[in-house]
């Protein structure tokens, strides 16, 4: 009779050849591999307000968009920001009213309930600066109960603080054309109000959070005087140049960054500046938005972004990680489509790095102006694990990819993700920026992926890999993991670590490793599995506590297996993974383990149920058999 460890492992080889099998069905005949990135009905909800906008709003799209929003809506009456997430003042008034646009009454049990909640959360009074702004375009809030965000922004010198490029590059096209849109202080007529939302004690502005803080709450008000009546020239000039930064930066399909925020407000503020929707900007901008459209059964839903790129490079890293030669074919399509993806122009990533050769790679199908080092990591990684089919190109690429990343190093050693050095915090405190992430500070997560490259490189000796290793010996927490900037949360960050410094030539035996372990296998829930609640961005009590999913124990896992460790805790987390695996080799995952923005925005990036459980399977049987 087989022992109990050899029965395990036969059912985890089980279990990695059906993830396989499940993952190859996936990919493309074009050879990239894209899976849904979930998020929240805000997305959904400003679609709509975006057409209404526009006049461009259907009644079929709508009651679809409409479907999908009431099936996310809670028994509480409240919509979340991520799965199992308290409900959320503000997603909760936009899909309120998202709903009363396609007709629901403020009547109806469903609606009474989210008006409820609404009013006990303080209103729309209480709601984030952005959904105030939505509000205000449709008449529904004074636009002078709005921060000043004037257009004059453009054409502050990058010497000056908060120039645009003070900004990272998701907010600084958000800034720009958010600028041209309340210049312009559109109302559109609707033909209900929502008086029903409204709490009985009226708005008072939000207290400044420091001394810093205060003294913008100050220059906002000057400000405020100043949008009242604006220098005439100075006003149209700044108009002028923002309308062609904007139009600049619109990418191939359509989009704005390739992601949402700056797409609605972008078309807003060009409609608002007098282009017709037949203008080929409007039209590529506005066709664009249906490729990021899911149409599921009943339901319409929008993507906020897409990944191809990365799950691409992900997809290969894992069916080499499980055996697959790397001149199989599905390596090779991936391999060749992307090296055919390198980024060979100049971004807005040249302000802080003039003299910088491009090359690297983005996110998106289409996403030229922002390459970003995270994902560049994560292709050089898997192309060096895929054959070269194309004679020398792919090498030639990773090179390319190598001096573009380590160009982009900050001044302290460590990577963001789009821009370097982009660590200016004032411009969190403006008033006007009360929700998501701001600023593009080096990350564990980033500087991580970056160190394993260059040590795959044979590069870890080297300055740039020396100072990426420094920087996350300095920034491990006193407990013992990493802080994710990009995934949930310090099981993705600790993950991404232990790995990369291993990989580097850290000893397994060095005190940050072994306190990385002890720190994961604390944290081990008791059916073997890991997991973290978004929530622990905000709260300590969640730091790395919550179900247990399939990501998060891979990426545990993963560093549990750097660190050399063969005890119960990885077997546990072996036969979770097993024990949980669908009948179609997937995992069910309904849990966001992704990160937009820490403390506000979250995503289900529905590809990593399957790609980290099979590099973990992989790795681990290989630690088992060595």
């Amino acid at each position: 009779m087989a022992s109990p460890i050899v029965e395990a492992r036969s059912d985890a080889q089980l279990a990695l050849e059906r993830g396989c099998a499940k993952l190859l069905a996936m990919q493309s005949q074009e050879g990239w591999w894209q899976a849904e990135l979930q998020s929240n009905v805000t997305m959904d909800a400003e679609d709509m307000l975006l057409r209404e906008f526009l006049g461009i709003r259907r009644v079929d799209q709508s009651e679809r968009s409409a479907a999908w929003i009431r099936s996310q809506q809670r028994e509480d009456g409240t919509w979340g920001n991520f799965h199992g997430a308290p409900g959320d003042l503000s997603t909760t008034i936009e899909a309120y009213w998202a709903l009363r646009l396609v007709g629901d009454s403020p009547e109806e049990e469903h609606m009474r309930a989210a008006a409820r909640f609404i009013r006990e959360r303080g209103g729309i009074e209480r709601a984030r600066v952005f959904t105030h702004v939505w509000l205000a375009l449709f008449g529904l809030w004074p636009w002078e109960q709005v921060p000043s965000l004037p257009p004059e922004i453009v054409l502050l010198p990058r010497s000056v603080p908060l120039n645009i490029y003070d900004f990272a590059c998701w907010a600084r096209q958000t800034v720009v054309a958010l600028s041209v849109v309340l210049a312009h202080k559109p109302r559109r007529a609707l033909p209900f109000a929502l008086d029903e939302l409204h709490n009985t004690e009226g708005w008072t502005p939000k207290p400044p959070r420091s001394r810093r803080g205060a003294w913008l709450g100050r220059l906002d008000r000057a400000l405020g005087v100043y949008e009242r009546r604006p220098i005439g020239a100075l006003r149209r000039l700044a108009l002028a140049r923002a309308e062609r930064w904007i139009v600049r930066r619109q990418e191939a399909d359509g989009s704005w960054g390739g992601i949402q925020p700056p797409w609605v407000y972008s078309l807003m503020a060009l409609s608002l500046q007098g282009y017709p929707l037949d203008h080929p900007v409007m039209r590529r901008g506005i066709e664009g938005i249906e490729r990021f459209m899911i149409e599921r059964g009943p339901h319409r839903r929008l993507e906020a972004c897409q990944s191809p790129i990365w799950d691409t490079a992900l997809a290969i890293v894992a069916l080499a990680e499980a055996g697959l030669p790397e001149d199989d074919p599905a390596l090779a399509r991936a391999a060749q489509w992307l090296t055919g993806e390198e980024v060979r122009v100049a971004g807005d990533w040249r302000r802080a790095r003039p003299q910088l050769e491009p090359g690297g790679w983005a996110f998106e199908f289409a996403n030229l102006n922002y390459p970003d080092v995270d994902d560049t990591a994560e292709v050089v990684i898997a192309l060096l694990r895929a054959g070269d089919p194309d004679g020398g190109a792919q090498r030639a690429a990773i090179e390319r990819g190598r001096r573009w990343v380590e160009g982009m190093v900050s001044s302290d050693g460590g990577w963001g993700a789009f821009d370097a050095d982009n660590t200016r915090a004032l411009v969190r405190e403006l008033p006007f920026l009360d929700f998501g992430e701001v600023i593009d500070e080096p990350s564990a997560d980033v500087t991580a992926h970056v160190v394993e490259m260059l040590a795959l490189l044979g590069r870890a000796e080297e300055r740039a890999a020396q100072r990426g290793i420094q920087w996350l010996l300095t920034h491990q927490e006193r407990d013992g993991s990493w802080w994710g900037r990009w995934g949930v949360n310090h099981i993705y960050g600790t993950g991404a670590a232990v790995p990369a410094l291993v990989a580097a030539g850290l000893g397994r035996s060095h005190p940050s490793v072994r306190r990385a372990v002890q720190w994961l296998q604390d944290h081990q829930n008791d059916d073997g599995g890991w997991g973290e609640d978004p929530r622990s961005y905000d709260d300590p009590a969640w730091i790395g506590r919550g179900p247990s999913t399939a990501s998060q124990t891979a990426w545990a896992l993963l560093a549990l297996d750097a660190a050399g460790e063969r005890s119960p805790s990885v077997r546990a987390g072996v036969e979770w993974l097993v024990r949980t695996q669908l009948a179609d080799g997937g995992w069910d995952e309904p849990q966001y383990t992704g990160t937009g923005f820490p403390h506000d925005y979250y995503i289900n990036y529905h590809l990593y149920r399957l790609v980290f459980p099979i590099v973990a399977l992989a790795r681990c049987q290989r630690g088992e058999a060595g």
